[in-house]
């Protein structure tokens, strides 16, 4: 039998009965993946994509991430499909327009770089100014999302790059994907199946980036 724990009381004081630990089983599958984890390029992610129902699993993966208020403050958008090419088209114009005189070699980047992961899912943060969450807070929930995306497809056997170009810094690229102007993109997740091994890059070591606070003498 396991212990729950009330919602929404936080203990301030000494707690008048301690709470015994339970047994939890350590998952080492989990620890590896997330110990050699690592992005690969773009052109490195190839077909067969996600299939409806593993997609619906990783975005359902997504969404259990910490969320101060219970605000949902991010969603996802999703690309995969004819409706890749049908989404480039429309950045490829928008950028032409935006860019007079573009080189001829650049007329359909956006329509390629869409084409090229399988699906691409885009994590929107939708933060509510009037909450008493802090927006900061909210925003951070969007991208604890979008990174349990990355592990999710990962572990489902699939490689993903989070990015964030162009189509999703600009505004009016972003509303033709569906992006309310009330809205940020948090990234645009590539999705496909490795097609080469990633190497690992230079990690920091722990003692540059690890401070244990202690109270001043």
């Amino acid at each position: 039998m396991t212990q729950s724990v009330p919602r929404h009381h936080h203990q301030t004081g000494p707690a008048t009965a301690p709470l015994a630990p339970i047994a939890v089983e350590p998952s080492p599958q989990t620890l590896a993946l997330l110990e050699t984890r690592r992005s690969l390029p773009l052109r490195a992610l190839v077909e067969p994509g996600p299939n409806a129902v593993e997609l619906d699993r990783m975005l359902a993966i997504a969404a259990r991430v910490p969320d101060h208020g219970r605000l949902v403050p991010w969603r996802f958008i999703v690309l995969e499909g004819e409706a890749r090419a049908a989404a480039g088209d429309l950045l490829d114009a928008l950028y032409a327009a935006q860019n007079p005189g573009l080189a001829p070699e650049k007329a359909h980047m956006w329509r390629d770089y869409l084409l090229r992961a399988p699906v691409t899912v885009i994590v929107v943060s939708r933060t509510d100014p009037a909450a008493k969450i802090p927006q900061f807070n909210q925003v951070l929930s969007a991208g604890a999302a979008a990174m349990n995306l990355v592990v999710a497809a990962t572990a489902m056997g699939f490689s993903a790059l989070w990015l964030l170009k162009w189509p999703g810094r600009d505004p009016d690229a972003a509303a033709l994907l569906g992006v309310a102007a009330t809205e940020q993109v948090a990234g645009f997740l590539h999705i496909g199946r490795p097609a080469a091994q990633a190497e690992d890059r230079p990690r920091p070591p722990l003692d540059q980036i690890v401070t244990r606070w202690r109270p001043a003498p």
